[in-house]
């Protein structure tokens, strides 16, 4: 029978979730979105916030429900070979092709560019992810309780200081956001735009990845069964998910107020050291860039431990704990130097491909009590989702090979055939029907072997 958690035990788990999520693409795309979206901002956060929160929250509860034991186990069931590539796929994506190196360039963004003149900004940026690293691989070699201590006094502190700049928003805009102008992107449907919008935080991807660390807690409190487990990360999350959609509303509303005073920035980092220095000036600044880049070091620390633990377990009998830190924290230097704006850019055809079966995975885990894990659930609704995302990635290709006649003709045949294409959103229809296959050929093959375990 499962232990009945004290509302101290759902604020202490709430908080978890809300330090795994939260991280340094979780402050500046908001505010970049805000800034593009303008008059409707408030129609992009909704779609925002369906796959910045919506998404990681029932990434977890997936986890819990299907019983795995982690993103491989669950990817597994859909064939041994995708568990592999899946949990490698998108453990470099929150690792050192994308998220990490993000974590050293929006510090540099926030923290340093203010302040550096632009002949030195690309010097600049070496010298300080030079360090940033060094310092990171530093703490990922020999992880320690400092980490444990930084998490809870840098968060708070980070948080406090941003609730200022917020406050100062509301109180003193610097524009009317009814009467900010709203880029062509977020024009016709920007509901849809904000959600895919959503993707660059990571965090669907992430709650794959560290879901089983929430199971593991709730087990250690005395939650053993997948529906305590799942009811009770509902209950301990709310907290987490209020909080969570309130600063993001926040965010998205100073970036469209500030669009009043500034330019469109080209990435949400410079716009957010903007803001901090219009209302704080110059010491607002420094202490918004310590604050930020500590605990943007805090999370490049997990991400370098969680990669290299990872592989380890994938691949036990190649590489030791040590030299998989040292690869990745190299890897990590090198992407973080072509700068947040291309990063950010890199990362849209990976993440459109991803997401949709990721999406997938989390849907199927969470009905996987319907349909007793069997294989084929898993892998028709996965097959067809694969063609839904090869064509997202296509279309989310740089123009110039989209524009090649070999790609225009398979992106056209998508735009044709497969609804909801344009949008981004083509993965709906493929995804609900071989669902909807799948669980028929589950009834099918049920009512012919009764007895069938999988």
């Amino acid at each position: 029978m499962d232990k009945k958690l004290s509302f101290s035990s759902y604020l202490l788990v709430g908080s978890m979730l809300f330090g795994l999520f939260f991280g340094a693409g979780n402050l500046i795309f908001p505010v970049h979105m805000g800034q593009e979206a303008g008059a409707n901002t408030w129609l992009a956060t909704a779609g925002f916030l369906t796959t910045a929160i919506g998404l990681p929250f029932l990434g977890v509860i997936a986890i819990g429900v299907s019983g795995s034991n982690g993103l491989f186990d669950l990817a597994s069931r859909v064939h041994p070979i995708y568990g592999y590539v899946m949990t490698i796929l998108l453990y470099l994506t929150i690792g050192p092709f994308f998220a990490l190196p993000r974590t050293a360039t929006v510090s540099y963004e926030i923290g340093l560019v203010p302040f550096l003149p632009e002949s030195f900004r690309t010097t600049g940026l070496a010298i300080f992810t030079l360090i940033f690293f060094a310092v990171a691989l530093a703490f990922s070699l020999k992880p320690n309780q400092l980490l444990v201590w930084v998490g809870k006094v840098l968060n708070p502190l980070f948080l406090a200081v941003l609730a200022v700049l917020i406050v100062l928003s509301l109180v003193l805009p610097m524009g009317t956001v009814s009467s900010i102008p709203v880029m062509e992107s977020y024009e016709s449907a920007p509901f849809f735009k904000g959600f895919l919008e959503g993707y660059n935080t990571m965090d669907a991807l992430a709650s794959l990845a560290f879901g089983i660390i929430v199971v593991n807690s709730l087990k250690d409190l005395g939650v053993k069964s997948p529906k305590g487990i799942a009811l009770d990360t509902v209950r301990s999350g709310a907290v987490s998910i209020l909080l969570m959609g309130l600063i993001y509303g926040f965010l998205a509303y100073m970036g469209a107020s500030s669009a009043g005073q500034f330019a469109v920035s080209q990435n949400g980092g410079i716009a957010l050291a903007q803001i901090a220095n219009y209302y704080l000036g110059a010491w607002g600044s420094v202490l918004l860039a310590v604050i930020v880049t500590i605990a943007c070091l805090k999370t490049a620390i997990g991400l370098i431990t969680a990669c290299s633990q990872t592989f380890c377990e994938l691949f036990p009998n190649k590489l030791n704990y040590k030299t998989y830190t040292v690869i990745f924290t190299v890897i990590s230097l090198l992407v973080a130097n072509v700068g947040l704006t291309q990063i950010i850019s890199l990362s849209i055809p990976v993440l459109m491909f991803l997401y949709p079966l990721a999406i997938c995975l989390i849907l199927l885990g969470i009905l996987s009590p319907l349909f007793h894990n069997r294989r084929c659930v898993y892998l028709i609704p996965t097959l067809f989702t694969l063609f839904a995302s090869v064509g997202d990635l296509l279309a989310a290709l740089p123009a110039q090979t989209v524009a090649h006649p070999f790609f225009a003709a398979i992106l056209a045949f998508y735009r044709q055939y497969l609804p909801f294409f344009s949008l981004g959103m083509g993965w709906v229809v493929p995804l609900v029907a071989g669902m909807l296959m799948g669980f028929l050929v589950f009834l099918i093959t049920k009512k012919k072997n009764p007895s069938r375990a999988a």
